[in-house]
């Protein structure tokens, strides 16, 4: 293949600049932003009070090395756990705080031109209600329009999003079956996104629609061109520097705000 013809992916930075900084924290996400990410993914639950925080897991104990659960804490205890991931950074970000939505919101304001996709965690819908937790979520988002992308893997927090004014959404299938492919045809989401280890090794079997793909978790630059050359738009990395260091994905970095 020629470079004239080369197919080159956009990066996501999953969770932000997650190799070298906490995850879902805000420096990780800056850091992505300055590196030239277009995207960047986030997750998001709901404290007990209702507040939209960035988190992955119900559990804190692998983020705050605190046992405790997110979704039974009201924000402003909040204050009192470190997002430092010390099992992998020691001492290094102690005292990062766990971000609200609204914080992210704030700095993506900065950077009109980039896109988050915001994850709705299943831990918080079935606590709280699929409802109650999209509503919380789309109040925030709906005054950014399509720079904030709703993201999910149940198919109800996308439905309720869709309905509350979502330009734009994002499935997350879970496997590669006929069921998850009938899903994805009813739902016509604009963005879906897997695991690359589930992508058929042949091209013709990889499901089409009026989608974009979104593949994770991937770190070398080759692998991420090997899927761009089957029609895959996005990837999802937690290495962005790394990534964007290729001279060939650089090529779609973004650039200023």
């Amino acid at each position: 293949m020629s470079d004239l013809t080369m197919k080159i992916p956009q990066l996501v930075a999953h969770r932000g600049h997650a190799a070298r900084y906490p995850e879902n924290t805000l420096p990780a996400i800056e850091s992505a932003l300055n590196a030239g990410a277009c995207y960047v993914e986030v997750d998001i639950q709901l404290t007990a009070d209702g507040v939209p925080v960035l988190f992955h897991d119900d559990e804190m104990q692998r983020i705050t090395g605190q046992s405790q659960r997110i979704t039974q804490l009201n924000a402003a205890q909040l204050t009192d756990y470190a997002a430092c991931e010390a099992s992998r950074f020691g001492d290094k970000f102690s005292g990062t705080p766990i971000p609200t939505l609204a914080e992210l919101l704030t700095l993506l304001r900065a950077w009109p031109g980039r896109r988050a996709f915001i994850e709705i965690k299943e831990e918080s819908t079935r606590l709280f209600g699929t409802e109650f937790v999209v509503e919380k979520i789309m109040q925030q988002l709906t005054p950014l329009g399509g720079q904030c992308i709703p993201i999910s893997y149940e198919v109800a927090a996308l439905e309720a999003a869709r309905t509350l004014g979502a330009e734009r959404i994002g499935w997350v299938a879970a496997k590669w079956d006929e069921a998850s492919h009938q899903i994805a045809n009813q739902l016509a989401p604009d963005y879906l996104f897997t695991n690359h280890t589930r992508l058929p090794d042949n091209p013709d079997d990889i499901w089409r629609g009026p989608w974009q793909w979104a593949l994770y978790e991937v770190t070398d630059p080759a692998l991420a061109l090997t899927l761009a050359a089957k029609d895959i738009a996005l990837i999802e990395t937690m290495a962005i520097e790394a990534m964007l260091a290729d001279p060939t994905l650089r090529a779609r970095a973004c650039h200023g705000a």
